[in-house]
């Protein structure tokens, strides 16, 4: 006879407090984790993107106070409105994936059972590489991928390659200095030289680790759209994953233009928040291949539904990711979920101590080139309280500290009368 689960009464499950701890020279980007505590001693955990404000999630606190957090879908409809494209959506998704993680831990199930179950065992990484000019010195870091077992590689080509090769780069004064201008409006262009230049680095490289492995690229630079076209034709021979981000997301049919003048599949996806975001991508089949970030586009959920809706258009998800383990779990559970997903990144490969920050997982997390999903509740993990002090922000020490300061806020914020 089965025993009865009494992991919890989830009918009963009321949310008490929202708790941030702000972490800074962890072995990633500075971020914050946001834990949620209920009446029950049991709590989940989310993560802020790097970048982001705490006061993205503590403004959340005020509609989830004794609310229950398995009702995820209806808590995230209510929150929703507070978030927005790029880092804007930080606090909402960090509360989605503290809602998973809680939710699936009083039903004592995996949060991918909770997006309707896996479609795999294990996650496919690409580890994000640091950039050199030297194309040798960037072979033999891909090469070091490989040893380590990843089956899927990744480098920056673009514009910051270029900065000490005299004639490159044709540029208005000063606008190279500046990343606060979109690209269409920098006047910045890459000349034949700087495409000669850029086209044998990618040549070197990829004599280096071979065709048959997927190797995409990214950073290429704030320019036009005519330099963008011009390089990426001239990099169909080397057979990349995909080119990534050449051009503002919201510039749907600059996207379009991009997708029909170059044969190497084109992607973008990073700074959208939410599916209807992704929409217009789609349907004029801007790009190959969809890359949401969880912490920016909406959660596990959501993030599942942009897949479903790339799907549907023929469309590959891969995911971006640059975090502590919090969210690159959340992650792993959404991919596993999701049956067109194709790669997650991750960006601490280079860095043994990120695996310490939390405890349930194998360690090292990712294992010739994989993440295991998880058969544990929730996201599958819990910190290390001690590695996670040692990274707190030093002008915010506190750890997860009570915000009763945060309790009582009262807004008009009904979009609707």
């Amino acid at each position: 006879m089965n025993e009865a689960n009494t992991h919890s009464r989830p009918s009963d499950l009321k949310i008490t407090d929202l708790r941030i701890a702000r972490l800074t020279n962890a072995p990633m980007r500075s971020s914050h984790l946001i834990r949620l505590d209920t009446n029950q001693c049991i709590y989940g955990l989310g993560e802020i993107r790097d970048g982001a404000s705490v006061v993205y999630a503590l403004m959340l606190k005020r509609q989830l106070l004794g609310q229950n957090p398995c009702d995820v879908d209806r808590l995230f409809r209510k929150i929703k409105q507070f978030g927005g494209h790029a880092r804007q959506g930080g606090g909402v998704c960090a509360v989605e994936m503290a809602l998973m993680d809680l939710a699936g831990k009083a039903y004592d199930v995996p949060a991918y059972q909770l997006a309707g179950g896996k479609f795999r065992d294990r996650v496919r990484i690409y580890g994000d590489t640091d950039t050199t000019a030297d194309a040798e010195e960037m072979g033999r870091r891909l090469q070091g991928r490989m040893e380590m077992g990843f089956t899927f590689l990744k480098m920056d080509i673009g514009l910051r390659l270029l900065g000490e090769v005299e004639g490159a780069i044709s540029a208005p004064a000063g606008m190279l200095e500046t990343s606060h201008v979109m690209h269409p409006f920098t006047g910045i262009q890459i000349t034949d030289k700087g495409i000669d230049w850029l086209c044998e680095y990618v040549s070197v490289v990829r004599d280096m680790v071979g065709y048959e492995i997927p190797l995409a690229s990214d950073h290429f630079g704030h320019m036009g759209i005519e330099s963008c076209i011009r390089l990426g034709k001239r990099l169909d021979p080397f057979n990349l994953a995909w080119l990534e981000d050449l051009v503002p997301w919201q510039f749907t049919d600059q996207y379009v233009k991009i997708s029909q003048a170059c044969d190497t599949p084109i992607c973008t996806g990073e700074d959208i928040y939410l599916k209807e975001g992704f929409k217009d991508l789609f349907e004029k089949r801007a790009i190959t291949v969809c890359h949401p970030d969880l912490a920016t586009s909406g959660g596990i959920l959501e993030t599942k539904k942009i897949g479903d809706l790339a799907q549907e258009h023929g469309i590959a998800m891969a995911l971006h990711m640059a975090a502590t383990p919090v969210a690159q779990m959340a992650s792993v559970h959404c991919a596993a979920a999701t049956e067109n997903f194709l790669v997650l990144e991750n960006h601490a490969v280079d860095y043994p101590e990120w695996n310490n920050l939390v405890t349930g997982l194998p360690n090292p997390i990712i294992q010739d080139g994989y993440i295991a999903v998880p058969e544990t509740p929730g996201l599958g993990i819990d910190l290390n309280e001690e590695a996670i002090r040692a990274h707190l922000d030093p002008d915010h020490p506190g750890y997860f500290e009570p915000t009763p300061e945060w309790d009582h806020e009262q807004v008009n914020d009904r979009l609707w009368s």
